[in-house]
């Protein structure tokens, strides 16, 4: 049931004495935290820090592999859980939290269908997301430099299907709108697993039991907090499930239009700084070098 967006405390008023008691913050990364030309805002690694002295958890939570995201917080890594390849795996401080690893077969067919969709004209490629590394077929130099916009460990081997590596989902790239082609022709794995399009060009096959959600469940038990005391960002469909497990849950104003109607509040867009300001308005932490 979609929510009626409520609003949000404003600087004036009660709320300025009281700001939420949040303990945990995750954010999806393109479209979220980033803006449309992939940049961090202003001011972030400083509200990290203050999160950090107020007892805060920080959580990236992203399609993009756990090497990735740890590249790009590398500054504030340390104690940080990073939320990697759709939800599937969950690692801190290099620990393992959590995993969700697809079957053999499965990946095989998977892989079957894009070769076939590929056969048929269709510009497309497959990325099977390992514990270690992704594994490309492909090797136009198109495709892999979409592959290294979210694949800092990445390897291009004859069969992707044949990789020793714990696979947790298979990313397909299209070149053209992904739900006019492959997204059609994986639902057949629908029944089974998660077919979740994750951009306009991106859609992943994961088990059905594997999203965002899930793993920010999970690392709430870990760290002991509630969805009242968590706060979540997002905007593209595979953020859905995460959504659900924050009372404080945001799409961005640039959001999909269903991630707008799952979410309870909005948020700026992710061009206008959208998670920094709400989350230093939430929690009552000055501006980013105010």
């Amino acid at each position: 049931m979609p929510y009626s967006h409520s609003p949000l405390p404003t600087a004036s008023g009660p709320a300025a004495a009281a700001p939420v008691d949040i303990r945990l913050v995750v954010t999806d990364m393109d479209g979220t935290l980033l803006d449309d030309d992939k940049r961090a805002p202003d001011g972030l690694w400083e509200v990290l820090d203050r999160l950090r002295e107020r007892g805060v958890h920080f959580s990236p939570a992203s399609g993009r592999q756990y090497a990735t995201l740890a590249r790009e917080f590398a500054p504030a890594a340390q104690g940080m859980a990073f939320i990697a390849e759709n939800g599937t795996y969950v690692v801190r401080d290099g620990v393992e939290l959590s995993s969700d690893t697809l079957d053999r077969a499965v990946v095989t067919e998977i892989v079957d269908e894009v070769r076939r969709l590929a056969a048929g004209g269709v510009d497309v490629g497959a990325v099977v997301c390992g514990k270690r590394s992704a594994y490309v077929e492909r090797t136009d130099e198109a495709f892999l430099a979409e592959v290294r916009r979210y694949y800092v460990e990445h390897r291009t081997v004859d069969d992707v299907t044949a990789v020793g590596d714990d696979v947790l989902k298979v990313a397909l790239h299209d070149f053209g709108p992904v739900e006019r082609a492959t997204a059609p022709a994986m639902e057949r794995f629908s029944g089974t697993h998660q077919v979740v399009v994750s951009g306009e060009h991106w859609v992943d096959v994961m088990n059905r039991t594997a999203n965002k959600g899930a793993a920010v469940r999970h690392l709430q038990r870990e760290l002991g907090v509630t969805p009242a005391q968590t706060l979540v960002f997002g905007d593209y469909l595979n953020d859905l499930e995460m959504l659900d497990t924050a009372e404080w849950s945001f799409a961005m104003a640039n959001a999909h239009p269903e991630v707008v109607r799952r979410a309870r509040h909005l948020a700026p867009s992710n061009n206008d700084d959208g998670v920094l300001r709400t989350i230093t308005r939430l929690l009552g932490l000055p501006a980013p070098d105010a």
